[in-house]
């Protein structure tokens, strides 16, 4: 047998950093594309005056929430549709409402705009969270991929930073390939992790239980083996695997991983978010796009309430607005709110009428008729309200709004051109959003409320 390794059994070990960490495929293909960690504070400062978004964080309600119990009330319904939140409370815009659990937010709504009438044209998880991330309605063979893989994808030889592109808070959604026919190196990168707990462990990247100091030694013990070129045919290919394996060093080692340190912001504002893993996901977030990072997600999980609904729903709405609210204010104080799009919603909403009888006690089934969506920043106005449904929730009137305008929106407000088209691996050239300006799946940006 030769002395030499084979170029595949040399990757497989240097890829793993020499530092008893052994890194996903996703990790180490998103690793593929970065730079040093230096680049941080001067990336963050060239985009300080620019005036289009620069990021997105997505709050993603998964499960569906109720659009008349948060940004949809209707008071007047009765009790079969109203329940247990009788008393909606005013905005600081007069004439807007919002769900009474969520006191915080109302004292700012002339920050966020309230989209009503979103439509989403199913009740099933699988197809209203497909269109939802990709704003493709239009049941074609091709999967397209969510919008953070798209994104990554066309700005990828701008994005010159030391972390991953997209990045979801903690876990992504398992229920599509959210890279769709991109390769897989543009799916999220998920943290794991709980940033509720004493220490918040990111996958691959920071574990408690190995100190700084093991990884050293470790790291010190692999450079005292010498060069491996004598030991190794030196190719293109093995002179880049040293190279990510520094890369990797300077990410686990380095400076960059402080962002995810939510100990060293004080704990006043950490309070105000939530001690729980949603609130520090949002505070997670901040720091994110503060570094950045062109997409993030937090997957806020709970939401698909069939059975006792107002009783999960009084925990789950007090987390929301705390969350959400310090996310909008953490934005302004950083100068981080024109340059960033936050969006709060779900796949789809819930039913308005009321299921009183056992098995559900008082739960909310599917509905994908009319539900609503927060927007705010990035270029989005704040104080408006843009479409409406009926008096009790369940249908669209006025200005409805279908995925692919959302995201033919933001596109648009991050300088991507929603109409234009890239290569498919196998169908050649499409459109990046396949239901933009298609009669009943589309009916144009959100100018009313794009600054």
């Amino acid at each position: 047998m030769s002395s030499k390794k084979s170029r595949r059994q040399f990757l497989r070990e240097s890829l793993a950093v020499g530092a008893g960490l052994m890194f996903s495929d996703k990790l180490l293909a998103s690793l593929a594309g970065i730079s040093s960690p230096e680049r941080l504070a001067a990336d963050a400062a060239a985009d300080k005056g620019e005036k289009r978004a620069r990021s997105v964080i997505y709050i993603y309600l998964d499960g569906g929430s109720s659009q008349t119990d948060t940004f949809d009330p209707k008071p007047e319904a009765g009790r079969d549709y109203v329940g247990n939140y009788r008393n909606p409370i005013e905005t600081n815009v007069p004439g807007i409402i919002i769900g009474e659990k969520l006191p915080r937010l109302a004292k700012m709504a002339d920050r966020y705009s309230l989209l009503r009438g979103m439509i989403v044209k199913t009740n099933a998880h699988e197809t209203a969270h497909y269109r939802m991330q990709t704003g493709d309605m239009t049941q074609g063979s091709i999967v397209y991929p969510s919008f953070g893989s798209m994104i990554s994808y066309l700005k990828e030889k701008e994005y010159q930073n030391p972390l991953f592109p997209y990045i979801t808070l903690t876990v992504s959604s398992t229920r599509f390939n959210e890279a769709g026919f991109l390769p897989p190196k543009y799916k999220p990168y998920d943290t794991g992790g709980a940033p509720g707990k004493e220490y918040f462990d990111v996958s691959g990247i920071y574990d408690h239980t190995v100190p700084d100091s093991l990884l050293s030694q470790r790291k010190e013990l692999l450079e005292m083996l010498g060069p491996l070129g004598e030991a190794v045919e030196s190719t293109q290919e093995v002179r880049r695997a040293e190279e990510l394996r520094a890369q990797n060093y300077r990410l686990i080692l380095g400076d960059t991983r402080r962002v995810f340190d939510l100990a060293e912001e004080p704990e006043e504002l950490r309070l105000a978010y939530g001690m729980t893993d949603f609130g520090q996901s949002c505070l997670a977030a901040r720091k994110l796009v503060q570094a950045g990072v062109l997409m993030v997600v937090v997957r806020f999980r709970g939401w698909d309430t069939h059975k006792e609904h107002f009783k999960r729903m009084d925990a789950r709405l007090e987390e929301l607005d705390k969350g959400v609210s310090s996310l909008l204010l953490d934005l302004e104080k950083y100068g981080l709110f024109d340059q960033t799009v936050v969006l709060c919603g779900g796949e789809f909403g819930r039913t308005p009428r009321i299921g009183w009888g056992p098995p559900w006690n008082g739960g909310r089934g599917h509905w994908g008729d009319a539900f609503s969506y927060l927007v705010a920043g990035g270029g989005f106005r704040g104080g408006c309200v843009v479409g409406k449904t009926d008096a009790k929730g369940e249908q669209v009137v006025e200005r409805p709004i279908y995925p692919a305008d959302l995201w033919a929106s933001i596109y648009t407000l991050m300088g991507v051109d929603p109409r234009r088209t890239v290569i498919h691996p196998t169908q050649g050239e499409i459109p990046i959003l396949p239901s933009y300006g298609v009669e009943g799946q589309s009916n144009g940006l959100l100018t009313e409320i794009m600054g």
